[in-house]
């Protein structure tokens, strides 16, 4: 028997991207001295939601999640001695991934590069964007718009170039099941590709050209054999979708392309260490089947859910990947699960459900339909809802958490501090000022960009028309444009978006039946409101600065509603001002706040500070979060009566809690707990 080739590795990359464009170059070129084989950039979110460093809304977040990408200059700086006709190169962004593919188009042609072999990807999928990562900028239409536009300029002008990356990855963090997971996103790419096919910018035959090059970012959660079959499935339904809806003809136009990055919502804070062989489960569902194996990978890293990773915790998840590629024999076998019938049958399965469910969308008129009638959202937060319920009733064991959480000291956390990355707070003041010289100095050498004046012009009118917006967009990219003039001029022709949230449509997922823990709570909410001499107990949940990661804040508006709580939610990407005028103006008895992305430290104290203004000292804060213990501490000292973080998952208790600080705060009596 002759021996088989070894098939090649996947693309290897690190998620990554921080501070400053100079301090991500470093990173870059040092994670690709060490085997990286593909660049995958994370922006801040003033960058992914179309705002520059100094708006209101941008203060805290600046190079926090990811690296400020404000005009021309700072993507030059990102890839500076990088030769982008060599690389591969992912970009995370979505509302404005037009304009940072043209800053990246404008800069490999300043490096003199054949832009038709430029490779890589922009994410572009503005669908989950509405229903869980929150950086959406312009209603669905127009968003739709921007995404039909980028996929017909690049068919034609970058034709290596992946335009959208259709991503179930963050419907999983939001809670869906894989039938979910594979429908929300199978119906996506179905609005998508509808969309191309009927603006009449590509011609029929091209079709085939955009379907190839239409790749998927799905996420791989730690039931591992359901998660390869998941894997399956999803090709099984894209191979029938695209020949049936779409006529493609060629296997190979239809063939499922897919990066990863496993799961991020499975990764605990309690025993952290745990999540390391996590993370290997989970790249063993993408990676074990040859017919259904990820094309690129890129693993989070084991403290992830206690802040922001360092370069040798990005490290240990990059050599995780090489030693399964290079010391095991994975990749010298064709697929070691055909012909299995667990997997055929659970696979069938999962086709079949996704199906009927991807039935159940075109029949409400498709995928943007149900983002805009709240539908695919309430589903998602009840899914998340009763996940919660299972792990905090012990039916779903979560190692660490709700079993076996005893444990020997652990080294690797035992200084804290050190065992994250922190982002220098002056990092925002220096971008800052970074930005205004820029705009000041834009026109002058040795830049001698042209006005931008004209080019956002030009911009504002092919957007009221009908021309495709790709060419408008690179004229501003080379006329030193910044991010948010760019979005400026967008809104003011397409105006800006606020999603369903799914709070109030969600079903309840834990039931008050009598001597449960949510009845208790909901005996101490009713006798609390009596005291104070209102009907019902009314309680703000509020999501400061631009994180749009909303799961949390869901999950906590949800169950204070069930433990009979009037809850105030106003959804996403509020200014401390904004959350504070709330709170007064519906007279609420505490305020919750919610941030992941690092902002806590100045955003909450800004929320105490103006409640303290305007007298209402009575109100108590609570926080929750991505939240390190040494700025806890420093929050409970600056004012705010409780602190939560990602270990504390019983929700039911959460809520009990914020019962007792509303009670402390109006002087009322300790209620007796019942034993």
């Amino acid at each position: 028997m002759t021996e088989r080739q070894k098939d090649r590795p996947w693309l290897m990359r690190t998620y990554a991207g921080h501070s400053t464009a100079e301090a991500s170059n470093e990173l870059y070129r040092r994670n690709l001295a060490k085997g990286q084989t593909g660049l995958s950039v994370a922006f801040d979110l003033p960058t992914q939601t179309g705002y520059d460093p100094d708006h209101i809304l941008a203060r805290g977040e600046v190079g926090r999640v990811g690296v400020p990408v404000a005009h021309l200059g700072d993507m030059r700086r990102l890839f500076q001695d990088i030769p982008l006709e060599q690389m591969n190169t992912s970009m995370t962004i979505n509302a404005t991934a037009m304009w940072l593919l043209a800053l990246y188009q404008v800069v490999a042609e300043e490096q003199g590069a054949d832009i038709t072999r430029l490779q890589g990807t922009t994410q572009n999928d503005i669908v989950k964007e509405y229903l869980s990562r929150g950086t959406h900028v312009f209603p669905p239409g127009p968003s739709l718009r921007l995404t039909t536009d980028m996929i017909a300029y690049t068919v034609s002008h970058l034709p290596k170039w992946n335009p959208i990356n259709i991503c179930s990855y963050h419907l999983q963090e939001a809670g869906a099941t894989p039938v979910q997971e594979i429908a929300y996103a199978m119906s996506t790419a179905i609005a998508v590709l509808d969309a191309v096919r009927d603006s009449g910018q590509v011609p029929p035959e091209r079709m085939g050209d955009v379907v190839a090059r239409i790749s998927f970012f799905v996420n791989a959660g730690v039931r591992f054999i359901e998660e390869m079959c998941k894997m399956r499935a999803f090709g099984r339904i894209w191979d029938q979708v695209t020949r049936e809806r779409y006529g493609i003809e060629d296997p190979k136009q239809r063939r499922f392309r897919y990066g990863v990055q496993v799961n991020s919502l499975g990764l605990t804070e309690a025993q952290p260490e745990n999540n390391v062989q996590r993370i290997v489960l989970e790249m063993l569902a993408v990676t074990l089947s040859k017919d259904a194996r990820a094309r690129a990978v890129q693993l989070p890293a084991w403290n992830e859910a206690l802040g922001l990773p360092r370069p040798w915790d990005q490290q240990w998840s990059l050599r995780i990947q090489q030693v399964l590629a290079y010391e095991s024999d994975l990749l010298e076998y064709d697929d070691i699960f055909e012909g299995s019938k667990v997997v055929e049958a659970k696979v069938d399965r999962l086709v079949a459900d996704a199906l009927a469910e991807m039935d159940r969308i075109q029949e409400m008129g498709g995928a943007m339909a149900a983002v805009e009638s709240g539908y695919l959202k309430s589903q998602l937060v009840a899914a998340h809802a009763e996940r919660r319920a299972r792990i905090e009733s012990g039916e779903e064991k979560i190692v660490g958490v709700n079993i076996f959480e005893g444990t020997e000291p652990n080294p690797l956390t035992a200084d804290l501090d050190t065992a994250i990355q922190t982002v220098d707070p002056a990092v925002e003041s220096r971008v800052v000022e970074a930005l205004r010289g820029w705009r000041d100095t834009r026109y002058q050498p040795p830049f001698n960009h042209p006005r931008p004046c004209k080019a956002l012009e030009r911009l504002k009118e092919a957007a009221k028309g009908t021309e495709n917006l790709m060419e408008a967009t690179l004229e501003c990219a080379r006329a030193g444009v910044t991010t948010g003039e760019w979005a400026a001029a967008l809104r003011e022709v397409f105006g800006e978006y606020r999603a369903p949230t799914g709070v109030s449509s969600a079903p309840v997922a834990v039931l008050a039946e009598a001597g449960s823990a949510l009845a208790d709570v909901r005996a101490r909410v009713e006798a609390t409101a009596r005291e104070l001499g209102v009907g019902k107990l009314r309680f703000l949940v509020g999501k400061p600065g631009l994180d749009g990661h909303s799961n949390g804040a869901e999950q906590i508006a949800v169950r204070a509603r069930d433990a009979g709580f009037e809850v105030v939610y106003q959804g996403i990407r509020l200014t401390p001002e904004q959350i504070v005028d709330a709170a007064l103006a519906e007279d609420v008895h505490a305020v919750g706040l919610s941030i992941l992305s690092g902002s806590h430290a100045q955003l909450v104290p800004d929320v105490l500070g103006r409640l303290r203004v305007a007298g209402a000292t009575d109100i108590p804060v609570i926080a929750g979060g991505i939240i390190p213990s040494g700025d806890a501490e420093q929050l409970r000292a600056a004012g705010v009566a409780a602190v939560f973080t990602p270990k504390d998952f019983d929700i039911t208790g959460i809520i009990g809690r914020i019962v007792d600080e509303i009670r402390k705060a109006n002087k009322l009596d300790p209620l007796e707990v019942p034993a």
